[in-house]
This record gives structure tokens, C-alpha cells and sequence, in this order.
């Protein structure tokens, strides 16, 4: 007979523990939360203290029974979720249900599943942690009144089906913001001048920087035209050289919040996909012989700490793999940054930094490989020396006027050996580099371009740059990035345009209803204070029900008001030209999760659909004689296809050009990035610039 019964969240997190405990422990998963606030009511006593009617979730009676039965077997219950709010609250809710002595030392946590972390957890269990229990009630019952108290009145007023959250709703108002931003913006006329130089056999680029001795901006043409008149028969001589050696440090390892920001850049991963794949490497990877191993520590985290332990491991694997100068004299600390950061887990860094991405590879997915190996050089990165860059700024002379030619190259590579950070343009730091150049050297004029550009609008957000912002803001916790994201795609309040977010009419509609009667809850100065409170509570520094009560109070008042003056709002469906070809009516727009999709008018007795194609005036490469089409694909992404599908197949993720490859006549996709967009052949290596004017039509 088993010793004890150990309970987690999941299968595949049991199955690990399991193996390292031995047979005198019996682990099973509660498969999650077992209770829950009914789905069917708000489930909360306002007037009695804000209590809640937890009840058994719906689909859970066998497996608590199962948790029931086992536990009667053995003597003693170790509760072994997760180590946060949430795992906290799911242990006390497993406590209730199986009538444990809370009093008793039943809680068990880790950061990381591997063998010595798990034994020496089971050395030291405490008792259940009520603050941390009362942080999570308290942002349970807190997102449900917001939710149940709000979601009715949008139902009446405006549409049913809709919602109203906390951290959903400042959301869409970022997003919402961010668009109104880019309709207000005008754009500010500015030129460059560029020349391209040379010196014997090698040439670089100078831009324009002083006209007599003063910098000059370059608004207009006219300015432009000044410029070009002062250097029309000059000669361009080297003026001055300045060399100097700078430094560039590594990046702090993972957090929850930059796990999502480079995943969503370096491996196009949305932030739900992120935490899923992250799940799995924590909870734990069958490595051949060596068996089931929880491969990352924990994913849910706001710390940039790494223990010594882990530390003194990346000293020796850097030594022995890369050299004793990639080690830096004192090992690296990274200071918490973000607002109200908690630091109460070490940051995301491999269990093991001696097992290293390739030789794990074939054991894993795709996917999970290439987040572990992204995980894995962020963590030895940040335990490496500085990079040394020299850099080189040369002045040069022409006429009245001076040009500037910045370069760099890298002298020391250090942590850039083994990982660079990403950027939210897609860019890479790569080197410039110039050639050997000394005052008074004479430069042969090559090509003199100037070039016309205009100010451009912010970007819309990424789910790198939201979750970013949300994180900069203090709005959610490492925990709710990706389900808050997930939630406004889902109630159709956003849409994603080529991997943007952008508001859709409904959720402008509704952030709008949200700010004339509920404003607090989109002030993101409100909703950080929030965040604030809520890890007061877990710190025990605050009472959860005091904090409740203050934010109801307000509440109250703004509900009362809202249900006497907003006004119903019928959203009526816009009706296109064409008819459905199953019962001959008229079809109408409909909004979904990715934007608007064409519906039958006579729903419900016709429940004919189709998506919106856009005709983007390419002719199909493929079968020459349908027309390349904008599509969506399930999950909301766009594509190109041929409108004579499934005829002809040809399908494509980049937009197709309509300009053929010059060198082989083969067709060219678009290729875009913030320094703009280039065209590339499909069947050589052929790339070339799009014209500012060119790429403005392709919009």
C-alpha cells in the first residue's frame, strides 16, 4: 500500500512526479480547477462579505471521486499544483473537497520538475497559503462581478452574446486608442540626401548631415535642392574619423511577458501557443533512456533571478564550450523592471543548461524544440560576457556641406556567439561595416540620391507589442497575457491584419458604451492600482474583502446609472449585393472571431455562409486563368489562393506580385518589413526594392 497520495493539474506533469517519487506515492491529476463559481449565476454574496458558492465543476465528479477514494487509502495528501495564485487556490479547493486538515503541512511546491527539485520539495511541504488563496478569490470574484454585472446590460442594450472584463476591456481600449492615433495622423513631408562614395575598390554610403557648419533639416524640396547647388562641383574629402569601442550587454533571461514578446517575433507564435508549448517542456519530455524530465522551469513568472546553483552550471558549460573569455568576471544579476513585479520564482531558464537544444532535438516536436532552444540561448546568453563593438563615425566634406558614414563591426562577439534579441520590426543587428579611411583622404563621387519620405503613423499593435504595453502598464499578470488576448478575438472586439490588431465596429461600439458609464474600469491608471491591491492581498498586506468592498462601491452606483440612461442600440446587418445560392435570399455581413464573413439573411431556417474574397489583381500563377484571391484560413490568418478552387490549388502565405521575375520570368511575392517592402522571386534568387508609390497601389 502507497504512503501517500500526491495530487497535480495534469496527466503529463503526474506521469514525471511519479517517476521520481517512486511507488511508495500514488500521483493523480485533478485535471485543473475541480471548483468553480457557477457558470448559471453570479455565484457571489454581496451583501454577506462577497462570499462565494464554489461548486463542483461540471465533468469533475469522477475524478474528485476517483481523488476521494485514493485518498482514503494512504496517509497523508500532498497537494503539488502549480507554484502561484492559481495553483495555490487549486489546492485549497482540493483541500475543501476532500475534507483535509488545513491545518495540517499538505502543500508542496517546486519550480522546476527534475529529480533533486521534486525530493527536496517533499522534504519541506507547509501549510496552505490563505494570502495567496484570499489574491486569487479576490480577482475570481472581482473579474465575475465586473463580467455578470456588466455583460447583462450590453446584452440589453446592444447585442447578445457580448461581454464586459477587467483586463479584456483596457485591451481593446489600447487597441481601440492606438487606431484613433493613426486616423488623426498627418503625415510630415522630410528628405534625405545620400552619397555613395568610394576608395579605391570599396564604396559606402554617407548621408547628409551640416550645411555651413549648422545641421540642417531637410523639410522640403527647396532645402534639398540648397544642398545640391552647395555641392554641385565639390569634391568629398575625409574630414575627421572618430573610432571608439563600446559595449552591448546580453538581454536578462526569460520572463512570461519577453518568453511571449520574442516567441511571437523569432518563431511567429501566438502568446496561447506559447504558454502551451512552455506547459509541456515544464511539465516534462520523455528523453529516451533517461526518461520523462521536466526540460524548463516554471513559465509563469515576472523575476529575472536565477539561483547560484543554475548560475554556477552556465559558468562551466560557457567555459568549456566557448572559452574562458565568453565568461563574464562576476556573474550577471538582472534587476526586476516591470510594474509591480513579484519576483517570486526564478525567471524561465532551462532546468539544466548541460542539455543543450541539439541534443534533446529528436525527442521533441518541432515546436517544442524550437522554444527550448529559444529558452536555452536566452538563459546561457545572459550568463556571458559583453559583446565589444568598434564603431567608426567619419565626417566628410564636400563644398559647405558635411556628410556623416557611421559604421560597426563587432571585435568581440561574445554573448551575440550564441543569441541576439529580437525586434518588433523584424530587423537583425547586423554589422556596417566602412572601409579604412583617414582624414584627408580624397573619395570618388559615385551617385548623389535624394530621396523624399514622409512621417509615418504609429504601428498597430502586435501581440509582442500589447503584451509589452500590458506589462509596461501594470494591466494583468504573467497569467492572464494570453488568455486576455485569446477572449477579445474570440467575443469578435478585434480583428489581426497581417499579424496587427485592429478594433472591429462592435468592440469600438462597446468600448464606447464601456467609457460614458463604466470608466474606471477602462482607466488604465485604475486597473494597475487594481493589480497593485490584489498583490497586497497576497503579500498579506491587505485585506481581499476590504479591497472588493472599496471597488463596489463606486461600482454599484455606476450600474444603477447605466441601466436608467443607456440607451438600446440596434445594430442592424449591412446587406451586400450578392445571393445565397441555397434559398435565393439576400446574403448580410456578419462580424466573427477574424472579421466580417457573408451570412443568409433568412438565418435560422438558412444557415448558409462563405468568407469575404478579395480580388487582389494578380492573375493565378499556376493555372493562368482564375484570379489570385485574399482568403482566411480557420485560425484567422490571411492567405492567397485561386478563385477557381479546389480546380486549381495553388495557394500562397505572402502576397503575390503582379510584376514577373526580370531574370527568369517566374512569379514574386511581397516581402514586408519596417524598412519596407521588396519583391522576391519564387524560383531564383532575385530580390529588388518596391517604389514608395508602388507599394502605396499594392494597399
Amino acid at each position: 500500500m502507497a504512503d501517500a497520495l500526491v495530487i497535480v493539474e495534469s496527466p503529463a506533469k503526474a506521469k514525471t512526479i511519479g517517476k521520481y517519487l517512486g511507488s511508495k506515492y500514488i500521483v493523480k491529476a485533478s485535471m485543473g480547477h475541480i471548483r468553480d463559481l457557477p457558470k448559471s449565476q453570479i455565484g457571489v454574496e454581496v451583501e454577506n462579505e462577497f462570499n462565494p458558492k464554489y461548486i463542483t465543476i461540471r465533468g469533475k465528479g469522477s475524478i474528485l471521486k476517483e481523488l476521494k477514494d485514493a485518498s482514503k487509502k494512504v496517509k497523508k495528501v500532498y497537494l503539488a499544483a502549480d507554484p502561484d495564485r492559481e495553483g495555490e487556490a487549486i489546492a485549497w479547493h482540493l483541500a475543501h473537497a476532500l475534507d483535509l486538515d488545513q491545518t495540517q503541512e499538505c502543500r508542496v511546491v517546486f519550480n522546476e520538475i527534475t529529480k533533486q527539485a521534486v525530493k527536496d520539495a517533499f522534504k519541506t511541504p507547509r501549510k496552505i497559503n490563505m494570502d495567496l488563496v484570499n489574491a486569487q478569490q479576490a480577482r475570481r470574484i472581482l473579474d465575475r462581478l465586473v463580467g455578470y454585472k456588466i455583460s447583462p446590460l450590453l446584452w440589453k442594450k446592444v447585442k447578445k452574446g457580448l461581454s464586459a472584463g477587467r483586463v479584456q476591456s483596457v485591451a481593446v481600449k489600447i487597441i481601440m486608442d492606438r487606431e484613433n492615433e493613426i486616423s488623426a495622423f498627418v503625415p510630415t513631408e522630410y528628405w534625405s540626401i545620400t552619397a555613395r562614395l568610394g576608395i579605391k575598390d570599396s564604396s559606402f554610403e554617407a548621408k547628409f548631415h551640416k550645411l555651413d557648419g549648422v545641421k540642417k533639416e531637410l523639410n522640403q524640396e527647396s532645402d534639398v535642392q540648397e544642398v545640391l547647388e552647395a555641392i554641385k562641383n565639390a569634391d568629398f574629402k575625409v574630414k575627421e574619423v572618430k573610432e571608439k569601442e563600446r559595449q552591448r550587454h546580453p538581454s536578462a533571461p526569460f520572463t512570461t511577458s519577453s518568453l511571449q514578446q520574442e516567441a511571437a517575433r523569432k518563431l511567429g507564435f501566438r502568446a496561447a501557443k506559447t504558454m502551451s508549448v512552455a506547459q509541456q517542456l515544464y511539465e516534462g519530455v520523455e528523453l529516451g533512456k533517461e526518461g520523462t524530465v521536466g526540460l524548463i522551469t516554471y513559465m509563469r513568472t515576472d523575476s529575472t533571478r536565477i539561483s547560484t546553483t543554475a548560475q554556477d552550471e552556465a559558468k562551466e558549460l560557457i567555459a568549456a564550450k566557448y572559452g574562458e573569455k565568453f565568461v563574464p568576471e562576476t556573474p550577471r544579476q538582472y534587476s526586476k523592471k516591470a510594474a509591480g513585479a513579484q519576483d517570486a520564482h526564478e525567471a524561465i531558464r532551462p532546468t539544466s543548461a548541460l542539455r543543450e537544444p541539439d541534443k534533446v532535438k529528436e525527442f521533441m516536436s518541432r515546436d517544442q524544440f524550437r522554444l527550448y532552444k529559444l529558452i536555452w540561448e536566452r538563459f546561457v546568453s545572459s550568463q556571458m560576457s559583453s559583446a565589444l563593438l568598434d564603431t567608426l563615425s567619419v565626417d566628410i566634406t564636400a563644398g559647405t556641406a558635411i556628410f556623416r558614414a557611421v559604421g560597426s563591426k563587432v571585435s568581440f562577439p561574445g554573448f551575440m556567439k550564441v543569441y541576439v534579441e529580437g525586434n518588433d520590426d523584424g530587423t537583425t543587428d547586423e554589422d556596417k561595416y566602412l572601409p579604412p579611411l583617414q582624414a584627408g583622404d580624397d573619395l570618388n563621387k559615385q551617385e548623389i540620391e535624394p530621396k523624399q519620405h514622409f512621417t509615418q503613423p504609429p504601428p498597430r499593435y502586435t501581440e509582442a507589442r500589447l503584451v509589452k504595453t500590458l506589462e509596461e502598464l501594470g494591466i494583468g499578470r504573467p497569467s492572464t497575457y494570453a488568455p486576455t488576448l485569446e477572449t477579445i478575438q474570440k467575443r469578435g472586439y478585434v480583428a489581426i491584419e497581417e499579424k496587427k490588431f485592429m478594433p472591429t465596429e462592435l468592440g469600438e461600439l462597446v468600448i464606447e458604451q464601456m467609457e460614458q458609464f463604466f470608466p474606471e474600469i477602462l482607466n488604465v491608471e485604475f486597473t494597475a492600482n487594481m493589480e497593485g491591491d490584489l498583490d497586497h492581498v497576497e503579500e498579506g498586506e491587505q485585506n481581499w474583502v476590504k479591497v472588493l468592498a472599496e471597488f463596489y462601491g463606486s461600482f454599484e452606483k455606476r450600474l444603477v446609472f447605466a441601466e436608467e440612461e443607456m440607451k438600446e442600440i440596434e445594430i442592424e446587418d449591412e446587406v451586400s449585393d450578392e445571393l445565397c445560392e441555397k434559398c435565393g435570399k439576400h446574403l448580410v455581413y456578419k462580424l466573427g472571431r477574424f472579421g466580417k464573413f457573408l451570412a443568409c439573411s433568412g438565418f435560422p431556417e438558412c444557415r448558409n455562409t462563405k468568407p469575404i474574397v478579395k480580388d487582389i489583381g494578380v492573375s493565378c500563377p499556376k493555372c493562368h486563368e482564375g484570379k489570385v484571391v485574399e482568403r482566411r484560413s480557420k485560425k484567422g490568418r490571411v492567405f492567397y489562393g485561386c478563385d477557381q478552387y479546389p480546380g486549381c490549388d495553388f495557394v500562397s502565405w505572402d502576397r503575390p506580385s503582379t510584376k514577373p521575375c526580370p531574370s527568369c520570368g517566374a512569379w514574386m511575392i511581397e516581402k514586408r518589413n519596417k524598412q519596407g517592402t521588396k519583391l522576391q522571386c519564387t524560383a531564383c534568387d532575385h530580390t529588388e526594392a518596391v517604389l514608395e508609390n508602388e507599394d502605396e497601389l499594392a494597399e
